[in-house]
């Protein structure tokens, strides 16, 4: 029995890994027992904030950092603090940025679902560059001389998208808008592992990070963090923390808030809705600091024990070959053969709707791949997945 059954939720095997959707991963004991004491007291929460930046910026390298509500929430507080800057007033008008500089410059092919966290803050995103290598046109994507030609008096950051696959690198992208002063915002919610990621970004330029907080660093799942200039991180604090107090009673951390370069206080901003609370912050801290130590191939072996036991419980299933992929996160492949009696889809459908509820990685079905995640895995789910999968793939 679980706390789920209390109140008639099931629990499912997430094999899809830490996404938002499935909940995310688990909590490690310290972490847990972390937040739950954190629990028990009462803090300042500046005060908080302030201690938090400085093990951020240990581990990131970046001058300042905050834990955010997920790295969406990083993404609208790392451009509002573009757009605003250290102006209360600017601070109070947001979403309404009419004469503030207001556009976003986005490479076309790294637009997508979350950026929409950008245009919350009421910033108009521009697009540069066209796609030819993922419109099986040409080879060419987006290069750093259209960033700097759509960069005007109006333009408040550039935001890339880290990945792989990302054009132009990122190095390009802080050259063209460093030398027209404008800030560079990283959507670097799923580049960990590798624990270097934490400060590549940092060191290759980038005046902003955001990070999820939730999935490899296993903190809380509604958390995340946004690293990077201490200017920019305390104009996103500020548009973030509850600032009903009175301005002579305000006494900020000077480290991390200076109210001697302010005009006032902010009201409360929009990133007021983005609360986290101190037991959240904790426990990301905790997590933080346990992943930062834990070395690439201790991890590495750690996923490939889970993934070798599941590769023994699915040997000699039918109408698949398995495949092991390599990497800092091993993943267990089926490709399922042209007579298999279910698609890829629906045998991904099918551990769904039964008993226990089993979720696979869906993203290659239309390749006939179905993949399993050692991520989110508990001990004895692998005998569960292969129990579930064999009879659903004879005929």
């Amino acid at each position: 029995m679980s706390i789920y059954d209390r109140f008639a939720v099931r629990t499912i095997i997430n094999a899809k890994g830490p996404s938002t959707r499935l909940s995310g991963g688990f909590l490690a004991p310290d972490v847990a027992a972390a937040m739950t004491e954190a629990a028990t007291y009462c803090v300042e929460m500046t005060e908080l904030h302030a201690g938090a930046s400085k093990v951020i910026a240990e581990v990131t390298g970046a001058e300042a950092g905050i834990v955010t509500s997920g790295a969406a929430a990083g993404l609208l507080m790392g451009t509002a603090a573009c757009v605003a800057g250290l102006d209360p007033g600017k601070m109070s008008r947001l979403p309404d940025a009419r004469g503030m500089k207001n556009e976003v410059i986005m490479v076309r092919s790294q637009r997508n679902f979350y950026d929409h966290a950008v245009r919350t803050t009421g910033a108009h995103i521009v697009e540069v560059g066209l796609p030819d290598r993922y419109a099986g046109a040409g080879v060419r994507d987006a290069e750093a001389w259209e960033i700097q030609q759509a960069i005007t008096a109006n333009t408040a950051a550039v935001v890339h998208v880290a990945g792989g696959a990302a054009q132009p690198a990122l190095a390009d992208v802080v050259r063209v808008a460093h030398e027209a002063g404008v800030p560079v915002l990283v959507d670097a919610a799923g580049q960990l592992p590798p624990v270097s990621n934490l400060r590549r970004f940092i060191s290759e330029g980038a005046d902003l990070v955001a990070f999820s907080g939730g999935k490899a660093i296993g903190g809380p799942q509604g958390s995340g963090i946004l690293a990077g200039k201490r200017d920019l991180i305390m104009s996103a604090l500020l548009q973030h923390l509850d600032l009903d107090i009175y301005w002579e009673q305000w006494a900020p951390p000077k480290a991390l808030i200076d109210k001697d370069r302010l005009a006032g206080a902010p009201q409360h901003g929009i990133g007021r809705p983005c609360k986290v609370g101190k037991e959240t912050i904790i426990g990301l801290l905790v997590a933080l600091q346990n992943f930062a130590s834990e070395s690439g191939e201790a991890r590495t072996r750690r996923f490939a024990a889970i993934i070798q036991r599941l590769h023994a419980g699915l040997e000699g299933v039918d109408h698949a070959r398995i495949q092991v992929t390599g990497g800092a996160v091993p993943k267990l492949e089926l490709h399922l053969t042209a007579n298999a009696p279910l698609t890829a889809m629906q045998l991904c459908i099918e551990l769904e709707r039964g008993s226990p509820s089993v979720h696979a990685d869906p993203s290659r079905v239309c390749n006939g791949i179905v993949s399993f995640s050692p991520w989110c895995l508990k001990e004895g789910d692998e005998q569960h997945i292969a129990a579930r999968v064999k009879p659903l793939l004879r005929y």
